[in-house]
This record gives C-alpha cells, sequence and structure tokens, in this order.
C-alpha cells in the first residue's frame, strides 16, 4: 500500500491527476491511499472531488481522505504531489509571490520532515516550481535533498512535442533532449544532443533560436491566450511521468528533471535546477556533456535567476 498526498486538490490540475494516479499510471498495480490537502476555504470542493473518485470504483483504491491539516496529510506518505500554490496577484513583485508560497511550503515542508516515510518523493509542481522545491527542501533538514524535485517535465514535454513537428516524426521518436534551468521564462530548451529515430536531428538554426526557444519558455502564456485558461490538464500529464519514471526508471531515455545540484554543469550546489537525468528508481544526472559558450551563457542566466530567487526565499528562514 502506497500513500500518496496531492495537494491543491481541489484544482483542475488534480482534477487531472488524482485519476491517472489512482488508475495506476504511476504506481502500477500498487493499491494507494489516496490523501487529498487543501485549505479551508476549498475542503467542501476537495470533498465532492473526493466524493467522484468513491463513485468511480476504481480497484487500486483504497481509501480516501480530504483533509485541511498538513501534519495528518503527510504522515506515513510516500509520495507527494505538490500542486496547491498562490499565484502572483495583480500588482505584486516576484518577491512577494515567494514570500506567500514560502508559508505554504515552509509549512509543507515542515510537515514532511516530522512525518512523512523514509522512502518520500515529492514533486513540486505548484510555480514559482523550482524556487518552492527549494523552500520545502530547505524546511525539511532531516529528508534527503534528492527526495525534492520541481517539474520541468511539462517543460520537456512540450519541447520533445514541438521538434518531433518540426522534423516531422512521432513525438516518441525524440530523444536526449533537455530544458536546462528553471519553470520560468529564462529557461533553455536545448536540443544539441536530441535524436529522432537514434539519428541527430537538424533543424534551422534561426527557427531554433528565434521560434522554438522562446516559444516552449512561453507555451504557458500561449494557452492561457488560446484557451483562457492555465495548462492544467498537460501540467497533470508531465506530473505522472516524472513520477511514473522516478519511480519505475527510465532506462536510457533522458528526462527533465529540477532536483537539488550537487554542483553539476558549475550549478551553485542546492539550487533546485533542470538537468538531464536517468532513472533506476532514483536521478542520477547525466554528466560530461561538452558545452558550448552559446550554452553556457544560457544556462548562466538561468542560474542567476535562481540565485535571485533563492536569496529571496532564504530571508524567509
Amino acid at each position: 500500500m502506497t500513500k500518496i498526498v496531492v495537494t491543491g486538490a481541489a484544482g483542475n490540475i488534480a482534477y487531472s491527476l488524482l485519476w491517472r494516479i489512482a488508475a495506476g499510471d504511476v504506481f502500477g498495480d500498487e493499491p494507494v491511499d489516496l490523501t487529498l490537502l487543501e485549505i479551508p476555504d476549498a475542503v467542501r470542493a476537495a470533498e465532492g472531488t473526493a466524493m467522484e473518485l468513491a463513485d468511480s470504483a476504481l480497484p487500486l483504491v483504497n481509501s480516501i481522505e480530504v483533509t485541511d491539516d498538513a501534519t495528518k496529510a503527510f504522515d506515513g506518505a510516500e509520495a507527494a504531489f505538490l500542486v496547491g500554490a498562490k499565484p502572483r496577484g495583480k500588482g505584486e513583485s516576484r518577491a512577494d509571490m515567494l514570500a506567500a508560497n514560502g508559508k505554504i511550503f515552509i509549512g509543507q515542508g515542515e510537515a514532511i520532515n516530522n512525518g512523512a516515510a523514509d522512502n518520500v518523493r515529492v514533486l513540486v509542481v505548484g510555480n514559482p516550481a523550482n524556487t518552492n522545491a527549494y523552500i520545502a527542501s530547505k524546511a525539511a533538514p532531516d529528508v534527503p535533498k534528492d527526495r525534492f524535485n520541481a517539474l520541468m517535465r511539462l517543460d520537456h514535454n512540450r519541447a520533445q512535442s514541438m521538434l518531433a513537428d518540426r522534423v516531422g516524426c512521432p513525438s516518441r521518436s525524440i530523444e536526449r533532449l533537455v530544458v536546462w534551468g528553471n519553470h520560468s521564462d529564462t529557461q533553455f530548451p536545448d536540443i544539441t544532443y536530441a535524436t529522432a529515430d537514434g539519428k541527430p536531428v537538424e533543424v534551422d538554426h534561426e527557427w531554433y533560436t528565434g521560434e522554438f526557444i522562446p516559444r516552449v519558455a512561453k507555451r504557458g502564456a500561449e494557452i492561457i491566450n488560446v484557451r483562457g485558461k492555465s495548462s492544467a490538464a498537460s501540467a497533470a500529464s508531465a506530473a505522472v511521468d516524472h513520477m511514473r519514471d522516478w519511480v519505475q526508471g527510465t532506462g536510457e531515455r533522458w528526462a527533465t528533471v529540477a532536483l537539488p545540484s550537487t554542483g553539476e554543469y558549475g550549478v551553485d550546489v542546492g539550487l533546485v535546477f533542470g538537468f538531464p537525468a536517468v532513472s533506476d528508481g532514483s536521478w542520477q544526472v547525466v554528466e560530461g556533456l561538452e558545452l558550448s559558450d552559446d550554452q553556457r551563457t544560457r544556462i548562466d542566466a538561468n542560474i542567476e535567476a535562481l540565485r535571485e530567487e533563492a536569496a529571496i526565499a532564504d530571508k524567509l528562514f
């Protein structure tokens, strides 16, 4: 039996995510105990989601619990999807947003530190995801740093799909792709090492730098402009992909994973940074890649952006 916690459980991302978890798309045939964590004002809506989950009679669901108590929610948790976060409000600075999220993720980090299972895996989905993961990890000093990841698989999936469309192949044919850095507009979708059906990808450089890189980085805003709402189902699908690969392994296929740096590629130790990685049940960064001056410049821009966010976050402790 695996206990899984999903925060922001009344929201649209969780609404797509919970059924995928309950159907076995993440943990396989392992029965699950689902805990839906929400703020007090949203508990009733989360209870409605729990009612629908119950009505689905999914065979792998052992129990469903709804709570607004983080200590209770994370007690014994083996996996956590931290979806709930406060978006930037009108007139707010990034520092204001980080301060508001600090309260959320410090509290959740402390609860994970005090009660979660020793093998807990934590995936932060709520934005700013990298720095929210940094905050939660810092608030959980007894939990190994590598147990806290941030979701950049959505950026990876977007890049994979756009590149596949450009070269005319199914997205599954694209491998050795990476999105370096931060889940923000500074991120660097990198196709330097990418292959399609095992062959190096060749695309027009002007398209790559002038359209592909900025479009991947700004895809979320593009979806809001077209749909009128932010990404939900695709974010949930990416969260499923990330946690499934973390638990079940990737083989030799690369995935983009934002995890605390141990100094790889010159990234400050502790910054939660997007790297190419593989998993055998734990993530290992793909090391030893040669970087051009352009790659180095783009990676360094992300390092600097995350340094600035971390400096703001550090003041919350």
